[in-house]
């Protein structure tokens, strides 16, 4: 007897698959969102007000829209962040800087200490006290050396010829132009007769009715 061939079953085609993700945009096919770029673009030169809006604003736009370009708006955030923190670091140590430095701070003219630099009017008969000042911007005057000179038993006039030829001499080092043929008046300052080792005359240059800008260290004026 002839056995029947085995039935195979009918398989039905099946129908194709759906995707989930039928009409949602894959992320390459998703736009990079030009305000991110943007944000992170002007975050690098530190232009730290722009990139915050900016990033901001990327970042409202890629939650609405599903964009490309969160990392950058984020980076653009964190950069600024960074860059606030190295301008808030680097005016405290600019403002501890003065504080040791003395500027703003009013003090008599023996207290000057040498590369100083101070307001006053120079053209009173007696100067007691100035400003000291911060050299990079405009002021008055400038302590450039302290001498040494032996004024012990010396008449007051002595004492000033003695301390003009000092600190002239300090004057052409300084500035790299005789006190004769340069246009700016040098000053001085008695601290006393003795001569210490450290100078007992404090030496300043200036010219009345005008500020200096910057050190005259090597000005050659």
């Amino acid at each position: 007897m002839t056995q029947p061939p085995p039935i195979q079953p009918v398989r039905a085609p099946l129908p194709p698959a759906e995707s989930w993700l039928t009409g949602v945009p894959t992320p390459a096919q998703r736009r990079l969102d030009r305000w991110a770029v943007a944000a992170f673009a002007t975050s690098l030169p530190g232009l730290v007000p722009i990139a915050a809006v900016l990033g901001l604003i990327a970042l409202s736009r890629i939650r609405r829209s599903g964009a490309r370009g969160r990392a950058l708006a984020i980076g653009a955030l964190v950069i600024s962040l960074c860059w606030l923190i190295a301008i808030g670091v680097a005016a405290a140590l600019n403002l501890d800087g003065e504080r040791r430095a003395g500027i703003g701070r009013t003090t008599t003219i023996s207290q000057v200490r040498v590369e100083q630099c101070f307001d006053a009017d120079l053209e009173v008969d007696t100067l007691r006290q100035v400003r000291i000042a911060d050299c990079a911007v405009p002021h008055s005057g400038e302590a450039y050396a302290k001498v040494r000179a032996m004024l012990t038993g010396l008449s007051a006039d002595q004492k000033g010829a003695v301390a003009t030829q000092q600190c002239a001499t300090a004057f052409e080092a300084f500035i790299g132009k005789s006190y004769e043929r340069s246009e700016l008046d040098m000053y001085y300052v008695v601290l006393e007769d003795r001569a210490v080792a450290d100078g007992n005359v404090l030496c300043m240059v200036g010219k009345p009715g005008e500020q200096l800008t910057g050190s005259m260290r090597g000005s050659q004026r």
